[in-house]
């Protein structure tokens, strides 16, 4: 079969070439999928990059990657099961995430994928598991939304943040986001109460406070975050970019941790997870319409690395997917 490799750590565009590999084989509780739709995230870039060098001690491989076929996000078909397989049969339409899904077969363990949404397409479905998971968690879990609180989105526009503002509006929630210009209108749309450009204006000045911060993939110091929160505040922190060649903005959620314990608002990184109860729900969402995935392009599966690029370079409106 057709896949995405790549062999040594580097620049995507050098190292990302489709190539010949054999075709899977699902092991106990897991699924072979024929692959529709994939996405890219920005997990998709340091795990091919090997940057940050942490990603390498996590296990990743030192020196080479370990995995050669990238991708995680899939929506696709169910080809074969493997033993012990209770929740799904050969046939079934489903989303979630696999092992290597820059291919044209991956296997996914049938607690990580759940049945489509049955109103959207495989590239839209396949637009959702990871970051539309993120936000949920990141919402719901670490941020303890409840109706009439004040949300900022930091970050809107792109891929966690576009399900965020669909998400935190689904709660009652009075959500205000801050994103790019040419995202202004796109976040509005979906959803936003106020939108903030942040080439403009500051939204963590400390003239307007927050309920719930969420910082995604972000960069600012605490101290500004902490401005735009209320005494009780939750501040979320998804990811970060920037912080060097080790740490790679980790050391931000590192002194959030120390520093929670001793001021009055809870400051949280948040480590996501992608849960077949998790993407039961989000399914919901989307069927009744309250959740829609915003796809901003797709590339054929050999445009790989040009998709990376283009989402680096921070252009994306919403999620970038591959298709096979």
């Amino acid at each position: 079969m057709r896949a995405v490799v790549h062999d040594s750590y580097g620049p995507p565009s050098e190292v990302l070439r489709l190539d010949e590999v054999d075709r899977p084989v699902p092991g106990s509780g897991e699924v072979l999928v024929r692959v529709h739709a994939a996405a890219v995230d920005q997990g998709v870039w340091h795990l091919t990059a090997g940057r940050p060098y942490l990603v390498r001690a996590m296990g990743f491989g030192l020196r080479a990657p370990r995995n050669r076929i990238r991708g995680t996000d899939l929506a696709g078909r169910v080809e074969a099961v493997g033993p012990d397989v209770t929740r799904f049969q050969v046939g079934d339409e489903v989303y979630g995430t696999g092992a290597g899904t820059f291919a044209a077969y991956a296997c996914a363990r049938q607690d990580r994928i759940a049945l489509k949404p049955a109103n959207v397409d495989f590239g839209a479905a396949g637009a959702v598991p990871i970051s539309a998971c993120t936000a949920l968690q990141a919402l719901r879990d670490s941020g303890n939304l409840t109706a009439g609180q004040r949300v900022l989105v930091i970050g809107a526009g792109g891929g966690v943040g576009t399900y965020a503002v669909q998400l935190a509006k689904s709660y009652g929630a009075h959500v205000t986001g801050v994103c790019s210009t040419g995202k202004t209108d796109l976040v509005r749309s979906i959803g936003a109460d106020e939108v903030i450009d942040h080439t403009r204006e500051d939204a963590t000045d400390g003239t307007r406070r927050h309920d719930l911060v969420l910082d995604i993939a972000g960069n600012r110091p605490l101290r500004h975050l902490r401005r735009a929160l209320t005494p009780r505040g939750t501040l979320v922190m998804v990811g970060g970019e920037g912080g060097g060649r080790w740490l790679g903005g980790t050391d931000r959620q590192v002194r959030a941790l120390l520093l929670s314990p001793f001021v009055g608002q809870r400051l949280r990184p948040l480590l996501s997870d992608q849960r077949h109860d998790d993407l039961r729900f989000l399914a919901g969402l989307i069927e009744s319409g309250a959740v829609t995935p915003v796809v901003d392009r797709t590339f054929p599966l050999a445009e790989v690395a040009d998709a990376v690029g283009y989402l680096r370079a921070g252009r994306a409106r919403g999620k970038v997917v591959i298709t096979g």
